[in-house]
């Protein structure tokens, strides 16, 4: 990885700058040479095909279609629009032009910006981690199911299989089927039983054994991931023409497919038929909010990562609004995808759409849609390439993920790692396939939940805030206004300026308020997470978020000078930056 050259005041807490902010030219900010050694995109297309791939995941196509209907349907929209152009794209903005500015990853760049808060790169990392442990585990049930999918038979058809119970109820294409509560599908207890064998746990206290098809699979996922990062972005350029492209592929036959079954008009306008009244309703925009933030994934590390290799004139402007568009289009048109199937569910079942759409999560894509893939016609072929779109769409996203780690950590100590990136993408590759393995277990979907609710949530939102802040109040509008000229040509005009200094933060800050004064109980599968389990959650979300003030304390404790000598040099800092001196 290359090395960065910087001129730099030593001492401060923040980036140093004139007195008036007066100008470009005569603002001097940390100048950044980028060397040839540092890897590029080799094409334009390799980077906005990284970014779509990151922000475009498996959550676009089971959260926002369950979480639009759940919210009023058409009315959705409207929220989700409104939370979208004033938060989750000008954050989106933002991490593009720092990282395609600076040059460099999530650790490193505060350096740049405002040093004591460089805490925010570490815990970027740690959340990095932890959302590998869990998310690559999803993609390895895909895979199983793939591999189950080369059968002339699905084996989640019917209820003949050694897995099955006495509940176990098939109702494609007999009459008279009588559904009660006790009543499972032959795909529920499929993935239930066959893929998860969560009925051998009782829950976190005892998960049970790894399960050895789940543990072969993942370590197929892993090896596709290390030979797609060990080279750079050079190799993982190339491989997401056909990660990212070939999801849209699927999406538009299953599409097509959908729309020609009966009763699918049935689930499209249960999608889409807007109740109003829920807009009165706190949590309809509280779930915009969130929806569009975790849809965009600002915060990750990713953005900074990815963009930190492209030229330095390139648009970041013009790829923050295509890349954006795109992915919000995706989750509207997943909707149609999955609720088309909903309507042929309810038509067969006979009952209405909101008695099959109860599922959410990844029970929506290994419950509800291959049971009705499984009960069409071609239902092998509907079922491979339904797999490989969530193992493509998966593996875009691990991609990101790790690839921000790996960028913050090279560029952070480039004299270590500089030359040895296959060896430390090997042993980042092992660190995250050996903490994936308690979800491995037969109660390991129990662990997936835990770490998705606790090892992201609330930290990564926080952490965004304070990357907002610090950027916008601490480094200074201004300054950043004048690098996004210096790429561009020209500055960002007063809406953007405006959501970054106080909409996209009180966005935040909306979202974390309103999810620490509306905790919801957490369960799975009839199964409430126990206290214990809760604290537990605490403690790996806070894990993450406490570096941000460790860094701080080591920074005011090892700054050259004293509190005094450290005021001083701050009182030259622009905007409000002088903030951060009244602190010491």
């Amino acid at each position: 990885m290359p090395h960065q050259e910087q001129m730099m005041v030593h001492g401060n807490l923040c980036a140093p700058g004139p007195p008036n902010n007066a100008g470009y030219n005569s603002n001097p900010v940390p100048i950044i040479i980028q060397t040839e050694s540092r890897d590029k995109w080799s094409k334009k297309m390799d980077f906005l095909l990284s970014v779509i791939g990151f922000a475009v995941d498996l959550g676009n196509v089971w959260r926002f279609p369950y979480i639009c209907y759940q919210n009023g349907g058409g009315a959705f929209l409207i929220p989700y629009v409104l939370m979208a152009v004033f938060g989750g794209v000008p954050l989106f903005y933002m991490e593009l032009a720092l990282g395609q500015f600076h040059r460099t990853g999530a650790i490193s760049i505060w350096k740049h910006i405002c040093p004591i808060f460089k805490g925010i790169g570490f815990a970027i990392c740690i959340i990095a981690l932890y959302v590998s442990f869990y998310y690559n585990t999803i993609i390895a049930w895909a895979l199983f199911y793939f591999y189950s999918s080369f059968s002339s038979t699905l084996p989640w058809t019917n209820c003949n299989n050694e897995w099955n119970t006495e509940n176990c109820t098939n109702y494609f294409g007999k009459n008279n089927v009588t559904w009660t509560n006790y009543s499972r599908s032959p795909a529920e207890e499929f993935y239930m039983r066959n893929v998860l064998a969560v009925h051998e746990s009782s829950g976190l206290g005892h998960v049970g054994y790894i399960r050895w098809q789940l543990l072969l699979c993942l370590f197929l996922i892993f090896t596709i991931v290390y030979f797609s990062l060990w080279k750079g972005v050079k190799t993982s350029g190339k491989v997401v023409w056909v990660t990212a492209t070939l999801p849209y592929v699927v999406l538009l036959i299953l599409m097509i497919r959908g729309a020609t079954l009966p009763g699918a008009w049935k689930g499209v306008v249960f999608y889409l038929n807007p109740k109003w009244e829920k807009l009165q309703e706190t949590s309809v925009w509280v779930d915009a909010a969130a929806q569009i933030f975790f849809s965009l994934g600002p915060g990750f590390g990713v953005l900074l990562a990815l963009s930190s290799y492209n030229p330095f004139n390139n648009n970041c402007y013009r790829d923050a609004i295509v890349t954006s568009l795109v992915n919000c289009l995706t989750s509207f048109v997943s909707g149609f995808v999955i609720f088309t199937v909903l309507g042929y569910m309810a038509e067969q079942r006979n009952v209405n759409v909101e008695d099959v759409a109860r599922d959410k999560g990844p029970s929506l894509l290994f419950i509800t849609y291959p049971e009705a893939i499984a009960n069409m016609v071609g239902s092998t072929f509907f079922a491979i390439i339904f797999f490989v779109m969530m193992i493509t769409l998966g593996l875009d996203s691990t991609f990101g993920g790790l690839e921000a780690i790996i960028t913050a950590v090279m560029d952070e100590y480039p004299d270590t790692l500089s030359h040895r990136r296959e060896l430390f993408v090997l042993g980042l590759v092992v660190v995250c396939f050996l903490g994936s393995l308690s979800t491995l277990t037969n109660g390991g979907a129990y662990v997936v939940k835990l770490l998705e609710e606790f090892g992201v949530g609330s930290s990564i939102i926080a952490i965004v805030f304070l990357e907002a802040t610090a950027v916008s109040w601490f480094y200074g509008i201004n300054r950043f206004s004048n690098d996004i000229k210096s790429m561009l040509g020209y500055t960002p005009g007063l809406f953007w300026k405006v959501c970054w200094v106080a909409i996209s933060p009180a966005f935040l800050a909306y979202i974390i308020i309103s999810s620490l004064m509306n905790p919801q109980l957490l369960t799975l599968f009839d199964y409430e997470f126990p206290d214990w389990s809760i604290t537990v959650g605490y403690i790996i979300g806070a894990s993450s978020f406490i570096w941000i003030p460790i860094y701080m304390v080591y920074k005011l404790v090892w700054t050259p000078g004293s509190l005094k000598q450290v005021r001083h040099a701050c009182e030259s800092l622009v905007d409000l930056n002088d903030l951060i001196c009244r602190l010491v």
